[in-house]
């Protein structure tokens, strides 16, 4: 039998799925005790119900129904009752916390008939009115489609005709005339009066939360955090609690820890006399929760204690929602907190010291998305210039970019490759894409509990609150400093997350202290320190070896000091750029066998110096040197720019003609499907030997200086096995020569890179002529999809994700079920045939936290990715060995 409705005290934490993480854990709060307003929760299942047949199931009306006089016992109050209503608060809460993202409705159960009464039980004309006023303004947006400006509006020009800069200046009368003109805006709008029956109010409310699942935002939330869209959205229903009623009332936000640095102690924001929707929407900017210790001393040591007991039964960093209503405090809510890279890292840590959670959970607690954004620059201390303001410090880390004022400006500059900084009074969430795409929000209001800081908490982006000395002017574009400086739209500024500052222009840029850390491998304080033994824990459990993909000597040094156990890809093409590229347009332009040779015996000393250097900062580690892959044209000039040379010249050089000739000769549609790889091997005599020669003489010269190098030769774009075949037998050839020619003992194992389907469907007969196999997940994620990554992500592809065709992009996060496959056949065929092949990745998913997953569970022996992510990769690895394991 269906059960779509449950009081909170027939619930649970562990029931979040059903219940959403708002209902499961108010149904905790009330079996551990504390003070908790009643209430109960429509289910998830009946959203999803709701959601499928655009109706709510048969049963919940009276489900529903039994509820709500269950409460009404409790309280001793009922709904729609003249003399003193029982008022309901009505709340979204998904499986996974989307803050802001869905729909809240405050005060149901007032209407022309119960506002009096409330007026009288109460005390308080003026606050009945004020309540009536919140619903008229949260349900006629929220159930009944309003355009929630035109509300504002009504209140912005209330406000100017009375001559008050503040809601809390506007008397009674102001109030009663302002629910007047909300109930006539309702009718104008809508064609419908607001519902004066407050059991209509409130099934209307449950199914306009049902709906708010689908909202724009919701979804854009959901595809940022890649939450699944089918959960749906359970529906609390709790009896009113107000903060309002005066100056021994009020209400918050409290953290158990910092939620920004991690701190021990309690933090967060108080609004006295105020509703909680006063408090997140950042209209007003609260005091720090500390002040509640003077304004309420009782009340502050009440608080304490629970914040403590919640801590303690969730072995976790805590935000708590409350309310005082006439001294008496009430938690509204509480959640596992959203929190920084910082704060995850230091808390993960201190609670694995105070014995509240084992290693395992805290490597679970922190991720290498985390990491790499401690990894990002910082500003440098040596900027001393007066800041333009100073705000909230609501989410850490350094962004420069140029100002906008609303999220239409940041998404556009963004998609020209701009970087931007949101400046709002405060954000809603209807303020979401602009904060995706922005690189820092920066508010005139708020605090650290806004939404604003929230949301940016979550997203890991640079965010700075409750500047207040910023007089912002949206419709002017341009925000003023209380100096008198005025920076407009397009204007650069820095924004520092971690001192609460806003700088006029771009400050200069250093690296974090968390690099300096990891580079050194020295604690430079409590985040340097956390971060160390997260990774020390992560390296010791780990099976999957990180390697980097390094093509410099300079990058194979970083890439060692960052932990790397080797380099998984270096590109030779990276060698043949700059000063260099004329000897590979040397070799194009060879028209005979000997000029070709002259051509490549140039190039080999360079290519000999690049990989003694390259062996020499990696000794000991294993080195995988890819073979020239791009096509050739790629070295070439430009055909346009240069037929447009040649033609336009009196007297064009002869070797300009000889290029364009060639740049035409070696013109092909589709490049990456041409000549290129193991392709160029075969077609071009000379190219692989000179190639082996360089790497197999750098061997010899590391052997004689002491050296201990372990070359390794990976042969790209291999499709059958007769072409590797082929290719390795030239290449043995050559290291066998070098070694009779130097006295050294050359030993360089010799693969192939896994980019074709082909490849990965015929890896069994292919693993008998390969010492190993490294996927090239790039180029085999768009041989797969048949699509070109580069043409792909300038035209549809941006439109497939919006859609949800893809819930994130290929070329980022593995496809699991198409390429991922391709994998997992090309290792379990491959190891059939050869149980000891070693197999790895070095396309850039060997650094994505969610791919490093998969491919710890498909058995491959390492992942290699860029210098910057080997941190956040061993990291993965680490999470990926305890996440498997049982």
């Amino acid at each position: 039998m269906n059960h779509y409705v449950y009081e909170f005290a027939e619930g649970g934490r562990e029931m979040a799925g059903l219940l959403g993480g708002k209902g499961a854990n108010l149904a905790e709060m009330t079996r551990l005790g504390l003070p908790v307003p009643p209430g109960f929760t429509v289910t998830t299942k009946a959203c999803r119900t709701f959601l499928a047949t655009g109706a709510e199931p048969p049963e919940l009306g009276s489900e529903v129904a039994r509820a709500l006089t269950s409460l009404e016992k409790t309280c001793g109050r009922a709904l729609g009752r003249t003399d003193d209503p029982l008022l309901l608060s009505v709340r979204s809460g998904g499986r996974y916390s989307m803050p802001g993202m869905m729909e809240t409705i405050l005060d149901i159960g007032l209407c022309d008939a119960t506002v009096t009464g409330l007026a009288k039980a109460s005390g308080q004309e003026r606050f009945a009115w004020d309540s009536y006023r919140r619903l008229l303004q949260m349900f006629g947006h929220t159930v009944m489609g309003v355009d929630s400006g035109l509300f504002e509006q009504a209140i912005t020009d209330l406000k100017a005709a009375r001559g008050v800069g503040d809601d809390l200046a506007l008397d009674t009368g102001d109030l009663a005339l302002l629910t007047g003109q909300f109930k006539t805006l309702i009718h104008r709008e809508t064609g419908e009066e607001f519902p004066q029956d407050p059991v209509d109010q409130l099934h209307r409310a449950i199914r306009a939360v049902f709906a708010s699942w689908n909202g724009e935002r919701a979804r854009i939330y959901r595809r940022r955090e890649h939450i699944p869209d089918d959960l749906g959205t359970a529906v609390t229903v709790q009896a009113m609690v107000f903060g309002n009623l005066g100056r021994d009332s009020g209400t918050g936000v409290a953290f158990t820890r910092d939620p920004a640095t991690g701190e021990r102690g309690v933090y967060g924001d108080y609004l006295p006399d105020a509703q909680g929707e006063d408090v997140v929407s950042g209209v007003r900017t609260a005091v720090p929760l500390a002040e509640l210790k003077r304004l309420a001393p009782d009340m502050y040591l009440q608080l304490g204690d629970h914040l403590r007991a919640l801590e303690r039964h969730y072995r976790d960093l805590c935000d708590v929602e409350f309310t005082i209503e006439r001294g008496k405090l009430w938690i509204l809510q509480t959640r596992v907190g959203k929190r920084t890279a910082e704060a995850a890292f230091r808390i993960a840590y201190d609670l694995l010291k105070e014995r509240l959670i084992d290693r395992r959970e805290a490597l679970a607690r922190v991720s290498g998305g985390d990491l790499t954004r401690l990894m990002f620059p910082r500003f440098s201390a040596s900027a001393t210039d007066a800041p333009l303001a100073k705000g909230i410090a609501a989410s850490p880390g350094a962004a420069v970019g140029a100002v906008v004022f609303d999220s239409a400006a940041a998404v556009r500059r963004a998609a020209a490759g701009e970087p931007t900084i949101l400046v709002r009074h405060e954000t809603t969430p209807d303020d979401l894409p602009g904060m995706l795409a922005a690189q820092a929000v920066l508010t005139s209001r708020g605090g650290k509990t806004s939404h604003a800081a929230v949301v940016a908490r979550g997203m890991g982006k640079v965010c700075v609150c409750g500047a207040e000395s910023l007089t912002v002017d949206p419709v002017g574009r341009s925000f003023t400093t209380d100096s008198g400086v005025v920076v407009r739209e397009g204007d650069t500024i820095s924004v520092d997350g971690t001192s609460g500052t806003v700088h006029l222009g771009a400050l200069p840029l250093t690296r974090s202290d968390v690099t300096r850390a990891l580079e050194s491998g020295q604690s430079s304080g409590p985040l340097a320190t956390a971060v160390l033994h997260a990774l020390a824990h992560a390296d010791a459990v780990r099976r999957l070896e990180v390697r980097a993909n390094a093509d410099t000597p300079e990058d194979a040094a970083r890439a060692r000091r960052l932990g790397a156990q080797g380099i998984g890809l270096c590109r030779t093409e990276h060698m043949f750029l700059g000063e260099r590229k004329s000897l590979v347009q040397a070799m194009i332009l060879a028209d005979h066998a000997s000029a070709r040779d002259s051509a490549l015996a140039a190039l080999l000393p360079p290519q000999r110096a690049d990989f003694t250097a390259i062996l020499e900062a990696m000794d000991g580690l294993p080195v995988t040197v890819r073979l020239l892959d791009p096509p050739l044209h790629e070295f070439l000039p430009d055909h346009t720019r240069l037929a447009v040379h040649v033609a336009t010249a009196a007297n064009p050089e002869p070797r300009d003609v000889q290029l364009l000739a060639a740049v035409e000769r070696m013109h092909e549609r589709d490049p990456m499907l041409g000549l290129r790889g193991v392709r160029l091997a075969l077609a071009i005599p000379g190219l692989v030997a000179m190639q082996v020669r360089a790497i197999a003489e750098a061997v010899a010269q590391r052997l004689r200086d002491g050296g201990s190098p372990r070359a390794e030769i990976m042969i790209p774009l291999v499709g059958t096995v007769e072409e590797l075949r082929l290719v390795r037998a030239e290449a043995e050839a050559v290291l066998a020569q070098v070694a009779t020619e130097t006295g050294q003992s050359i030993h360089c194992p010799i693969g192939t890179m896994i980019e074709l389907p082909r490849a990965a469907l015929t890896a069994g007969r292919i693993a008998g002529a390969a010492d190993f196999f490294s996927f090239g997940t790039n180029d085999l994620t768009q041989t797969t999809w048949g699509l070109s990554r580069d043409d792909a992500e300038a035209s549809f592809f941006p439109g497939y994700l919006d859609k949800g065709i893809f819930p994130a992009s290929p070329f980022e996060t593995l496809d699991e079920e198409g390429v991922g496959r391709l994998v997992t056949i090309a290792v379990e065929e491959g190891r059939a045939a050869d149980p000891h092949l070693v197999t790895g990745v070095c396309g850039e998913h060997g650094g994505d936290p969610k791919s490093i997953h998969f491919f710890h569970r498909a058995g491959l022996d390492y992942v290699s990715c860029s210098p910057f992510r080997v941190p956040a990769a061993r990291l993965e690895a680490g999470r990926a060995a305890l996440a498997a394991a049982p």
